[in-house]
C-alpha cells in the first residue's frame, strides 16, 4: 500500500512541476532534413551536421514545486562544436507548437551567424553578437524572435522572487533578450542564470583523454545497425580501469551509504545483446566514464585488424603511391602523407559464375544488349552504299523552286555507333561489410554479387571498365584491391579475384578515391564515372574519423571533378542523408535501402547514368 501511495504522489508531484507543453511538442527528427537546408541557407557551415544534444546539469535556480519533485536539474541546451550543431532532440517549451517549431528556426540561424562572432568573446557576449548578426542579415526574423521573447520570459522566475544578485543578473539577461547588445557587464551571482532557450551554449569539452587505438566508429565491428545506434550525444571522459572489474558493492565509510559503480562490455563480439539497464543507465548520467580493460577477446576473434605476414597476404604491385591528404584545420594538402598500396589476390583461382547467380545473369544480358553498340544510317553524307531518299527530295524540290542548287550529301553510309564512356567502380572492403543484412547473408556477400552481375553485364555492352576494392590500416596502409584493369578481359581470372575478396581494416577514403581518379583519368573517354559503393563513413585507426575523414573526402571528390571525372556514389547506409550531400551533392547518390537489392539497383542506376 505504501508503494502504491508513493508511486501515485510521485506521478502527481512529477506531473505538477513539470513546464512544458506535449501536445505542441515539436521533434528535431520531424525538421531535420528542413533543418539542415536552413542552416546552410543561412550562410552556416556546410561541413556541420544536426545533432541531438544531451541533458546537462545546470545548477541554476528552480521554482518551489520543481525542487519538492526532485524534478528540471537537467536541462537540453543548444550548442555547437567543430562537427555538430546539437539542438534538443525534442521542443515542448512553449505552448504552440508553431512557436517551438519557430525556436528550432531561430537557433538555427543563430549558429549560421557562429562564424562571424568574436571567438575570444564572453558566452554571454557572444550570443547577443550574434543574435544581432542574424537579425540583421535576416529582417524577417524580427517578428518570430520577439514573439520568441515574450514566450520564454513569461516562463521564467520573477526578478522579484529571486535574491539581489540573480535578480540584477536576470534583469539585464531580459535586456539583453529584447535588445542584443545592449548589456556590456554582467553582475556576479551566486547561482548561474536559469537557462536561456533562445541562447546558444559552450559545447562540452571532449573527453578528457583518447586511447590509442580508438573505438570502431558507426560503420565499423561494434556500432550496431543503424536503425538501432543512439544518436544522442553524450558527455564523456577517459579514466583508468579500477582494480575489480565486475560490479561491486563499495562502502566508502562506516557511516556512508552504500554507492555502486557499474563498468559494462560494449564492445564485445561474442554477446549477442546489448544490456538494456545500461542504456537506461547512461541517460541519467552526467559524464560517461570510458575505459579499456585489456582483454583479449577482440584481438583472438578479429584477428585480421592486423596485418597478416607477407607470404599470406596479397601481392602488391609496385612500390605503392604516395598521395597527399586534406586537413581541414589548417586548410591546407599535406603532401605524400598516405600510401596507397595496390594490391592483387594471391590465392584467387579461375572460377565461373555462382550457380546462384547465373540466372539472373542471363537476364540482365538480355536487358544490356540493348546498350551494346550497334550499326546505324548516317545522313546527307557525301558518299554511302545507298541514296539518302530524303536529301534527293529536298535537293530536288530547292533546284526546282529556283533555290541554291548546289550538291548536298545525298548518300546514307552504314557506321558503328560507339558508346564512349570508361567506368570505374570502387567498392568498400572495410570490415564494417562483414555485418548480417539479414539470416541470408552478409554485406560483403551483397557486394560480391554486385560485382558479378555488373561486370557480367558491362561484359556484353563493350563499356570500358575497371573494379577496384579498398580498405586501410591508417595512413601508411591504405590498400586498393585490383579486380580488374581497364586493359584486362572479363574471364574466369577476374570472376576467380571477384570471389576472393573479403572484409578487413577501415575506410579510408579520401586515399582510395584520389588513386581511382589517377587511374580512370588518363582513359580517353566523353564521360568518364567513378562509381562507388559503400556502407558507411570515412574511418580509420588514427585521427580520421568524424569530420576530418568526412572533409578529406570531400576534398578528393572535388579534385576528381577537376580532372572531369563523374564520382556517384551508391550506399547502404541508412544515415547516408546525414553526410553525402555534402560529399556527392543532392543528386550525386543513391541510397540503397534494403542491402539485397543492391545487385539490381546497382545495374539499373547504371543504366541511368550512362544514357545522359
Amino acid at each position: 500500500m505504501e508503494e502504491q501511495v508513493g508511486a501515485l504522489w510521485h506521478r502527481l508531484i512529477t506531473r505538477a512541476a513539470q513546464r512544458g507543453y506535449p501536445e505542441a511538442a515539436v521533434a528535431l527528427a520531424d525538421i531535420e532534413k528542413t533543418a539542415g537546408l536552413l542552416f546552410r541557407a543561412f550562410g552556416g557551415d556546410p561541413g556541420l551536421r544536426i545533432a541531438s544534444a544531451a541533458a546537462i546539469r545546470h545548477g541554476a535556480r528552480r521554482h518551489w514545486l520543481a525542487r519538492v519533485a526532485g524534478w528540471g536539474e537537467k536541462a537540453t541546451l543548444a550548442c555547437r562544436d567543430g562537427e555538430t550543431l546539437q539542438l534538443p532532440a525534442t521542443l515542448a517549451l512553449l505552448p504552440q507548437r508553431e512557436l517551438n517549431r519557430d525556436l528550432y528556426l531561430w537557433l538555427i540561424a543563430l549558429a549560421a551567424a557562429h562564424d562571424q562572432i568574436d571567438p575570444a568573446a564572453p558566452w554571454l557576449q557572444q550570443n547577443q553578437q550574434g543574435a544581432r548578426i542574424a537579425l540583421s542579415r535576416f529582417p524577417g526574423l524580427q517578428a518570430r524572435y520577439l514573439r520568441l521573447v515574450c514566450a520564454t520570459l513569461e516562463l521564467r522566475i520573477a526578478p522579484e522572487r529571486l535574491p539581489p544578485d540573480e535578480a540584477a543578473q536576470e534583469h539585464r539577461l531580459r535586456q539583453a533578450l529584447r535588445e542584443p547588445g545592449s548589456v556590456v557587464e554582467w553582475p556576479a551571482a551566486r547561482r548561474p542564470l536559469q537557462p536561456v532557450a533562445l541562447w546558444l551554449y559552450p559545447a562540452p569539452s571532449p573527453a578528457a583523454a583518447r586511447s590509442k587505438r580508438p573505438d570502431p566508429g558507426p560503420n565499423q565491428p561494434g556500432g550496431g545497425s543503424p536503425a538501432e545506434r543512439d544518436r544522442q550525444r553524450r558527455r564523456a571522459e577517459s579514466v583508468d580501469l579500477p582494480e575489480r572489474k565486475n560490479s561491486f558493492l563499495l562502502p566508502f565509510r562506516a557511516d556512508s551509504l552504500l554507492s555502486w559503480a557499474e563498468f559494462v562490455r560494449v564492445n564485445r563480439p561474442t554477446d549477442d545483446d546489448p544490456e538494456p539497464h545500461a542504456a537506461r543507465a547512461a541517460d541519467d548520467m552526467d559524464i560517461l566514464s570510458v575505459t579499456r580493460d585489456g582483454s583479449s577477446t577482440a584481438s583472438r576473434v578479429r584477428f585480421d585488424l592486423d596485418l597478416p605476414s607477407a607470404s599470406e597476404d596479397d601481392l602488391p604491385l609496385g612500390p605503392g603511391l604516395k598521395l597527399p591528404e586534406w586537413d581541414y584545420r589548417k586548410q591546407t594538402l599535406l603532401p605524400d602523407y598516405c600510401l596507397v598500396q595496390e594490391m592483387l589476390a594471391r590465392r584467387a583461382a579461375p572460377c565461373e559464375l555462382p550457380p546462384t547467380l547465373r540466372r539472373d545473369a542471363q537476364r540482365l544480358r538480355r536487358q544490356f544488349e540493348i546498350l551494346r553498340p550497334g550499326h546505324s544510317w548516317r545522313r546527307a553524307q557525301p558518299d554511302g552504299e545507298e541514296l539518302d531518299l530524303d536529301a534527293c527530295v529536298r535537293h530536288a524540290a530547292d533546284c526546282a523552286g529556283g533555290g541554291h542548287s548546289y550538291e548536298r550529301g545525298l548518300y546514307r553510309q552504314l557506321a558503328r555507333q560507339e558508346r564512349d564512356l570508361a567506368c570505374l567502380l570502387l567498392a568498400d572492403l572495410s570490415l564494417s561489410t562483414d555485418a548480417w543484412v539479414n539470416n541470408r547473408g552478409r554485406v560483403i556477400e551483397m557486394i560480391r554479387d554486385s560485382l558479378f552481375l555488373f561486370a557480367e553485364a558491362l561484359a556484353v555492352t563493350g563499356d570500358r571498365f575497371a573494379l577496384y576494392g579498398f580498405s586501410s590500416r591508417k595512413r601508411q596502409h591504405v590498400r586498393v584491391q585490383r579486380i580488374k584493369g581497364f586493359r584486362e578481359r572479363y574471364n574466369a581470372v577476374v570472376r576467380g579475384r571477384i570471389n576472393a575478396i573479403k572484409p578487413g581494416y577501415y575506410t579510408r577514403m579520401g586515399a582510395a578515391v584520389r588513386y581511382a581518379a589517377g587511374v580512370l583519368q588518363p582513359q580517353s573517354a566523353a564521360r568518364r564515372l567513378l562509381l562507388l559503393l559503400t556502407d558507411g563513413k570515412p574511418n580509420d585507426l588514427d585521427h580520421y574519423e568524424g569530420r576530418y575523414g568526412i572533409e578529406d573526402t570531400r576534398m578528393a571528390l572535388l579534385e576528381a571533378r577537376r580532372l572531369g571525372l563523374h564520382p556517384f556514389c551508391v550506399t547502404i547506409d541508412q544515415e547516408a542523408d546525414d553526410y553525402l550531400p555534402y560529399l556527392f551533392g543532392k543528386d550525386g547518390f543513391v541510397l540503397i535501402r534494403h542491402p539485397e537489392d543492391l545487385p539490381r539497383q546497382l545495374l539499373l542506376l547504371y543504366t541511368r547514368l550512362t544514357r545522359g
